[in-house]
């Protein structure tokens, strides 16, 4: 039985705090008035339990019991990490 919880897909911007990540998730819309295509930003502090994912990785999360204060969210997926040059 398939489970009716939200998913979105998005950024680590930020993996500071322990067991958290900040994920930045992009949607694109048109403005009401102007009809312009623009860029939506919207930040959420998601459950990361392997405490190990890094910046810029690309997650899917998902809608969760509330963990704190702040956190609805979980990290169900990682999709893509990054890949850092040697310099």
């Amino acid at each position: 039985m398939p489970n009716n919880r939200k998913r979105l897909e998005g950024r680590v911007i930020r993996n500071s705090m322990t067991k958290t990540v900040v994920v930045a998730v992009e949607r694109t819309t048109r403005h009401p008035l102007y009809k312009k295509v623009i860029k939506i930003t919207k930040k959420y502090m998601v459950h990361d339990e392997s405490d190990s994912i890094p910046v810029d990785a690309l997650v899917r999360i998902v809608e969760s019991r509330p963990i704190s204060k702040t956190k609805r969210w979980a990290v169900e997926e990682v999709l893509e990490t990054p890949e850092h040059e040697e310099a």
